[in-house]
C-alpha cells in the first residue's frame, strides 16, 4: 500500500510538473504589436505613439505589447500601407493624403483652405463625415481608429519668400506622392516632385529640390532648417494623421483586444492633439530662432491662391462623391453658424 501511495503521489507530481509550465506559459504570453510611424522618436508622433503603447499595456494588463518604431524604419508611409494590407503588419500611423491612391475619397482631407482652425478639423474628423471616410476602408484591408493632428501646413524653400502667387513660379517643390497636392502646386505655378518623407532631408540638402511644405513641427524636427532658409506661412491644407491597423490582423482579435486598442489609440488622440498644438507654438518661434526668415501671406493673397487652385477643388467634390463632400460642407456651415450640435 505504501509503494502504491508513494507511486501515485510520484505520477501526480511529475503531472503537475507537465501541465505547469504550460499554464504558466498560457499566463505570461503577450501579443507584440508593430505600430510604425514616420517621424523620429522625439517628435510629436513619436510622444504620441508612446502613449498609446503606455495604454495598451495598461488597459489589457500586459497582456498586449505595442512595439513601436520610428524614423520610417518599417518604411515610407505607403510602404507600410500595403505591409498592413498584405497582413505583414499590425499597426501604423500616417498621412491620409497618401491613402488616395487606395481611397479616393480620403482626398477630401487634402482640400486647400478648408479648416480655419483645428477646433473645426476636431469636429469633422471626430464627427459622422470622419466616419463615413474611415468606413470606406474596411474593403480595402485596413481598418482606421483615430485621426491625429498633422496640423496646418506651410511652405519653406531655400530660394526666396513666398508673398505672393507669382513667387512660385520655377520653384522645385517636394510634395507628398497624392496627386492633389502634384495638381495644386502646379497649378501655383511650382514644379511639384512627389518624394517618399525618408528621402526629404537629402533631397533638400543636395538641391534636387528648393522646398518642400509641412507643419511647423515637422519642419522644426526633421531639422529642415539646416537646409531651408525662408518659411511662408499659407496655412494652405490641414492635414491630418490617420492610425490604422491590418484588417487581415484586427479580424483575428476578440472583442476586448479590439476595445483595448480603440480606447487606446482615442487616448492618444486627445494627448497628441494638445501636445501638436503647443509644440507648434514653440517650434515656430525655435525655427525663428534657429534662423528660418518667416514671412506671413496676406489675407488678400491667400484668396488669390484660392482662386487659382478652384478646380483643384471642383475634382475633389467629384472624386470624394457628393454625399461625403456636402456632409462636410453642411457641418462647417453649422459648426461657423454654431448651430452644430455634438450627437447624444
Amino acid at each position: 500500500m505504501k509503494i502504491k501511495t508513494i507511486l501515485l503521489a510520484a505520477g501526480l507530481a511529475f503531472g503537475l510538473q507537465g501541465i505547469a509550465p504550460q499554464a504558466q506559459a498560457a499566463d505570461i504570453q503577450t501579443r507584440l504589436i508593430r505600430f510604425g510611424y514616420g517621424l523620429n522618436q522625439d517628435s510629436n508622433q513619436g510622444r504620441a505613439a508612446q502613449v498609446f503603447a503606455d495604454e495598451v499595456a495598461k488597459l489589457s494588463d500586459g497582456k498586449m505589447q505595442i512595439r513601436a518604431i520610428g524614423a520610417a524604419a518599417l518604411g515610407s508611409d505607403i510602404q507600410m500601407q500595403q505591409a498592413l494590407i498584405g497582413g505583414a503588419q499590425e499597426m501604423m500611423v500616417g498621412s491620409t493624403a497618401t491613402l488616395v491612391g487606395i481611397t479616393p475619397e480620403m482626398a477630401m482631407w487634402d482640400t486647400p483652405f478648408l479648416f480655419n482652425s483645428g477646433e473645426e478639423a476636431d469636429k469633422i474628423l471626430d464627427g459622422r463625415a470622419g466616419q463615413m471616410l474611415i468606413e470606406k476602408l474596411n474593403d480595402k484591408g485596413l481598418v482606421g481608429l483615430v485621426y491625429w493632428e498633422n496640423g496646418f501646413r506651410n511652405l519653406t524653400n531655400s530660394q526666396r519668400p513666398v508673398t505672393r502667387v507669382e513667387d512660385f513660379d520655377g520653384l522645385k517643390l517636394r510634395v507628398m506622392q497624392n496627386n492633389i497636392f502634384l495638381d495644386t502646386f502646379q497649378r501655383l505655378g511650382a514644379n511639384a516632385v512627389p518624394l517618399p518623407f525618408s528621402e526629404l532631408f537629402t533631397a533638400l540638402e543636395t538641391k534636387t529640390v528648393d522646398g518642400q511644405e509641412n507643419p511647423y513641427n515637422t519642419i522644426l524636427s526633421s531639422k529642415f532648417y539646416e537646409v531651408q532658409k525662408y518659411l511662408s506661412v499659407t496655412n494652405h491644407v490641414y492635414s491630418p494623421w490617420i492610425v490604422l491597423a491590418s484588417k487581415q490582423w484586427w479580424d483575428t482579435l476578440s472583442a476586448d483586444e479590439r476595445d483595448v486598442l480603440l480606447k487606446a489609440a482615442v487616448a492618444s488622440r486627445d494627448f497628441e492633439r494638445k501636445d501638436t498644438r503647443q509644440e507648434a507654438e514653440k517650434a515656430l518661434a525655435q525655427l525663428k530662432a534657429e534662423g528660418m526668415q518667416v514671412n506671413e501671406v496676406s489675407p488678400e493673397e491667400v484668396e488669390r491662391m484660392r482662386e487659382t487652385i478652384k478646380p483643384v477643388n471642383e475634382q475633389i467634390k467629384q472624386n470624394v462623391g457628393p454625399a461625403i463632400w456636402q456632409a462636410v460642407q453642411n457641418q462647417l456651415k453649422a459648426i461657423r453658424q454654431g448651430t452644430d450640435r455634438p450627437r447624444g
